[in-house]
């Protein structure tokens, strides 16, 4: 291997690692703030909406791992490339797209493209910077990258959308691509793992079938009904793909997920408080965009300065939880935070249709305060509750359950939220004074299209009475979803709570540098999270916390 021995060449690795996650993660929250508009404009219904996000965020959690593996085989400068040219591609598309589905196509190549930049350039970075110490302050580069892109989406949409269109928002990661690839064919070395590897394409396929389908059956359940056949098969399908995953990975000589890392209870609860608080906080974020496209009617600029505090304060929590994890344990940390975060999400639930700035400002701090505190806690202890040389795999294991969840959240509480709204909608529009074939025009067009089709009715001059009811049938839901999303923090907390007691001493192995450590979630909403890799000290506890210049 030739490790990169100049600075400019480190400068160079380092740059080009930054734009990569740049460009990986700028969709997901200039897409999640654009979503109301989206679906005016395509005129699509709330579970073809939620299909907008979760088919970028399903190729994430199906092929991340398999992108680890493969740059670690056949190079991570080539799964570099290859996923910056899938961004570009799927963001090419999803700017042309005429319809819901080819935006899907769009979207869905995007994240594929995202599961290979987010493994690829971490272990850029760690291949051109073995001290681990000295890695820290670059990692920390990395995710203020990661968190520019974040910050930057919402409001880059908002002006996208106000002044151009919303399928502009699409646009700039195409140059960003591309001008990386071409800068990136020069000056990136090539790497690959110092021990050989196997990609495991049974556990990929099983693991891909039981991702999608699951998804799918919730979806459809949500918008038809879960005694639909479809809906049945989809999730038969899903239950059996999941059980065929765990059999191939357990006679796999070379697993994508060795199932003895479940074995530690730190592991299995990092990975139970990843899973249960990703499907209830980005559920949780789709549902909030609507609230202020839909019922507030806010454009996208102000939605998105609304929702971007949230990573704004866990990005500056971050500049202290370093300190605060090495004196504090992961279990505090972990519980403390989600509660916090619970507590937030239950203060939502007051939210109406004119709830001012100011009101819903304080309560989404104290949710971006609370994620701050937990979120970088838990891949630290994945990693610090196993032996060394499973490093890399417990972080991206970790990584791939919150991607899940991430990819479940907007599916369960987008049918949570369809089901109360209809239920709810009857009798709003008697209290609005709306009955008889107007009110059964609103609630045909809710019923095949969602209520947020409601908007684009032309209604006279009952409009204004059947937006009221629309309004108050979704805030229903609104709180619903909410309860649910408090409901599943509290469960998270719980589990940290109960599993990271007692935690056990891990070997203290110095393990390689690999492209599967560490990844964040797509979704993640908390400040930096430590890379995996050397960085255990003999004799420190399962559980306890990586410093950030451990990264």
């Amino acid at each position: 291997m030739n490790v990169p021995s100049s600075d400019r060449s480190r400068r160079a690795t380092v740059a080009l690692a930054c734009a990569g996650v740049f460009v990986a993660y700028l969709p997901v929250t200039t897409v999640v703030v654009s979503l109301p508009t989206i679906q005016r404009a395509l005129g699509a219904t709330t579970a073809q909406l939620a299909w907008v996000s979760d088919a970028f965020v399903l190729p994430v959690a199906a092929l991340i791992l398999t992108a680890g593996v493969f740059g670690d085989v056949h190079g991570r400068k080539k799964v570099y490339q290859v996923g910056l040219a899938l961004c570009a591609l799927g963001a090419l598309v999803s700017l042309c797209a005429p319809s819901i589905q080819v935006l899907w196509a769009g979207q869905a190549l995007a994240g594929a493209g995202s599961a290979a930049l987010l493994p690829a350039t971490l272990a850029l970075i760690s291949h051109a910077v073995p001290d681990p110490h000295e890695r820290g302050k670059y990692i920390g580069l990395w995710t203020a990258c990661m968190m520019a892109a974040m910050a930057l989406g919402p409001l880059l949409a908002g002006v996208l959308v106000a002044h151009v269109g919303w399928r502009w928002i699409f646009l700039l990661p195409v140059p960003v691509s591309l001008l990386t690839m071409a800068f990136a064919a020069r000056k990136l070395t090539e790497s690959r793992a110092p021990r050989a590897r196997k990609l495991d394409w049974p556990g990929q396929f099983t693991a891909a079938v039981a991702i999608t389908a699951l998804v799918y059956g919730v979806i459809e359940g949500g918008a038809e009904s879960f005694t639909h056949p479809r809906t049945l098969v989809a999730l038969a399908l899903g239950v059996v793909s999941g059980a065929a995953f765990v059999v191939v990975e357990k006679r796999s000589e070379t697993p994508m997920l060795d199932l003895s890392l479940f074995r530690s209870p730190g592991f299995t609860a990092s990975a139970l408080v990843a899973l249960i608080s990703f499907l209830g906080l980005i559920g949780f974020f789709f549902i909030l965009s609507l609230y202020f496209g839909l019922v507030q009617q806010l454009d996208t600029l102000q939605s998105g300065v609304r929702m971007v505090l949230v990573n704004v304060v866990s990005m500056l929590l971050g500049a202290v939880m370093g300190r605060v994890m090495r004196r504090v344990s992961a279990r505090v940390l972990i519980t403390a935070g989600l509660l916090v975060a619970a507590a937030a999400l239950l203060s939502l639930t007051t939210l109406g249709v004119h709830t001012s700035f100011g009101s819903v400002a304080w309560r989404l701090a104290l949710l971006g305060l609370g994620l701050g505190v937990a979120f970088p806690c838990i891949t630290n202890t994945a990693v610090a509750s196993v032996p060394r040389h499973q490093a890399g795999m417990a972080a991206a294991g970790n990584n791939a359950f919150r991607q899940v969840g991430g990819a479940l959240g907007p599916a369960v509480l987008g049918a949570l939220l369809s089901v109360r709204a209809l239920h709810d909608l009857p009798v709003r529009l008697a209290d609005a004074g709306l009955t008889g074939a107007r009110a059964r025009q609103v609630l045909d067009t809710a019923e095949a299209s969602g209520v947020g089709a409601v908007t684009q009715l032309d209604l006279g001059a009952d409009a204004g009475r059947a937006l009221s009811a629309v309004s108050a049938a979704f805030l229903g839901g609104l709180r619903l979803c909410l309860l649910v999303s408090a409901v599943l923090l509290v469960l998270a907390a719980l589990a940290a709570a109960v599993l990271l007691r007692g935690p056990k001493r891990v070997e203290a192995a110095v393990a390689e540098p690999s492209s599967l450590a560490g990844v964040p979630t797509m979704a993640s909403t908390g400040p930096h999270e430590s890379v995996a890799g050397p960085a255990v000290s003999p004799g420190r506890r399962a559980g306890e916390p990586f410093g950030t210049s451990d990264a």
